[in-house]
């Protein structure tokens, strides 16, 4: 009866008042994303102790694992956004249903694309310019790209407790993984020797954990709203192309993410070389730190706008995206005056080797600028997942390829060789170009809930 009880309480509060559920929603999930980076940190902060070319290699290592990751992403974010609508909308069996069919397609995709990431690592890592520390990258990507299943599996679980309002869970999980990575970094890659390979097989072991945990509530404890039993499989084509609907466009998000990184690191190379590539991704991961909030109150904003969708309550609709704008840019702006204030301390945090204390003064110089960054990101974020919920995964494409891909490339580009500012344009132009495309997003978002609004009042009666 409790079980019950508490699993009606994640229903009512996501079918509730949107402010209450973005507050809910967002604050475990930035636990987990503050979690996620963490150990993504610690990746790095230990792996700097091997050297400039080390740390490069995770830097052009990151954006390719940063498109397998999101596989599972986009396919939870798919099931995220179909589940939440068929939760608002009363449909209990397709919501089921979504999930199962989101846990297969994870199953399936994964295993196409770690064949295709095993045959085509190197050519790439040529590609992308990471001379000295391609044998670096190998060492990692090889094992990481080995048990991509691990990671888009976890992806999907997590995505699938998120849908129905379990925060709890999702962020036990999350923490498994990255407490388990902390602690495993310098076992693996300096007690065992293992260098790289270590910092590789320490994340695998991490998230391994974690899928065993998710997998044992769904299937062991089964104590879930969702009953995602295989008797509850049946497969509907219409199921597939919906999660596709969002899942390929925030897939093909997170390859243009990495297509962005993979161009400015080879900016970053042509203009300074290497060690450039080295203070840039140390400085990135820093500056995900600043955005884990923004990443919680938008993953919130796309359960609530799906449960909104699905229901035809434009108020909420409205509501949740206005409210998670403006909550949102209070924390970035907060975050990034601290990081201005704080840059040469944190910098140290990379310098704690003759091999990498040369990087210091140029990360704090790379974070006084980038951290401005956080704060050109809320209104655009915010946009972009409302449309992921309500199921235009398209919509959230076009603003991201347009800010990221164009924009940011664009403007990072002009202002450092047109303009000749160096380092200093690029690190400007990825500010600005992201500025720039997010407002156009906000203002398709606003345009979108207003159209909304008269079809809900039209239609359905909605006032």
């Amino acid at each position: 009866m409790a079980e019950t009880k508490e699993k009606n309480k994640n229903i009512e509060m996501i079918t509730g008042d949107p402010k209450r559920a973005i507050r809910k929603l967002s604050l475990p999930m930035m636990l987990s994303m503050f979690l996620i980076t963490m150990y993504n940190l610690a990746d790095s902060i230990w792996v700097a102790g091997l050297g400039a070319d080390a740390l490069a290699a995770i830097g052009f290592i990151t954006p390719l694992f940063m498109v397998l990751v999101g596989l599972g992403g986009g396919i939870g974010a798919g099931a995220n956004s179909l589940i939440a609508r068929s939760i608002g909308g009363e449909n209990y069996s397709e919501a089921n249903n979504a999930g199962l069919h989101a846990i297969v397609l994870s199953i399936a995709v994964s295993a196409i694309f770690t064949v295709i990431m095993i045959v085509a690592m190197i050519p790439i890592l040529e590609l992308m310019g990471a001379g000295e520390s391609i044998s670096y990258a190998a060492s990692y990507g090889y094992i990481i790209f080995g048990f991509l299943f691990i990671f888009v599996f976890s992806g999907v679980l997590s995505a699938i407790f998120r849908s129905e309002g379990d925060m709890r869970r999702a962020t036990i999980a999350i923490a498994v993984t990255a407490i388990l990575n902390i602690i495993l970094d310098p076992i693996f890659i300096y007690y065992l020797n293992l260098g790289m390979a270590g910092a590789a097989w320490a994340t695998i072991i991490s998230c391994t954990v974690s899928v065993i945990v998710m997998s044992y509530w769904i299937w062991g404890k089964r104590d879930m709203f969702l009953d995602l039993s295989p008797k509850n499989f049946k497969y509907k084509t219409k199921i597939l192309l919906e999660i596709f609907e969002v899942s390929i466009p925030s897939t093909l998000e997170n390859v243009i993410f990495s297509a962005l990184g993979i161009i400015i690191n080879s900016m970053l190379v042509v203009v300074a070389g290497t060690s450039a590539v080295a203070v840039y991704t140390a400085s990135l991961r820093i500056i995900q730190l600043g955005i884990i909030p923004l990443i919680g109150i938008g993953t919130a904003v796309l359960t609530v706008a799906g449960v909104a969708y699905g229901a035809h309550n434009y108020k909420n609709l409205q509501t949740g995206h206005s409210y998670s704008i403006k909550v949102g840019l209070i924390i970035a702006i907060i975050i990034s005056v601290l990081m201005v204030i704080f840059s040469n301390q944190i910098a140290t945090v990379f310098s704690y080797t003759s091999a990498s204390s040369s990087l210091a003064p140029q990360i704090a110089t790379a974070l006084s600028i980038l951290s401005f960054f956080n704060i050109c990101v809320p209104h655009g974020m915010m946009s972009s997942m409302m449309f992921q919920g309500v199921g235009k995964g398209t919509y959230s494409l076009i603003i991201t390829l347009l800010r990221s891909l164009i924009l940011e490339t664009v403007f990072a580009y002009v202002f450092c060789f047109t303009f000749g500012w160096g380092l200093i344009g690029i690190y400007s132009g990825v500010i600005f170009g992201c500025f720039i495309g997010g407002t156009f997003g906000y203002i398709w978002a606003k345009f979108f809930i207003r159209r909304f609004k008269r079809i809900s009042i039209d239609l359905y009666g909605k006032e």
